[in-house]
């Protein structure tokens, strides 16, 4: 027969150490652990993998997204033919007028 030898390899492991978490957010991680049966430890351990293992989405650069509508509005009128062209779209209203007695 032969000898088998078997060599247990020891991978070390990394310790996280997280401080100041919010109570809320431990409670919530509490209770979605074991809604799943595992630690704690385990619970954070897998929502970092999913979050590591999940395609990144690609979101557009605020900054680049405002300025790519930098003269995106283009109107023939003039500044003044605009703002007349809104004030006359308005509806009038007697909601604030003296009638009611709001501001009398």
């Amino acid at each position: 027969m032969i000898d088998r030898v078997y060599f247990f390899w020891r991978y070390s492991m990394a310790t996280l150490q997280v401080r100041d978490i919010d109570d809320r957010l431990y409670n919530f991680l509490k209770t979605s652990a074991k809604l799943q049966n595992r630690s704690i430890s385990q619970e954070v351990l897998t929502i970092i993998e999913n979050y590591l293992n999940s395609p990144k989405s690609s979101k557009p650069n605020a900054t680049l997204e405002f300025l790519s509508l930098t003269g995106a509005w283009n109107d023939e009128r003039t500044a003044d033919e605009i703002i007349e062209d809104l004030r006359n779209s308005r509806k009038q209203s007697s909601r604030f007028g003296e009638k009611n007695g709001i501001f009398a």
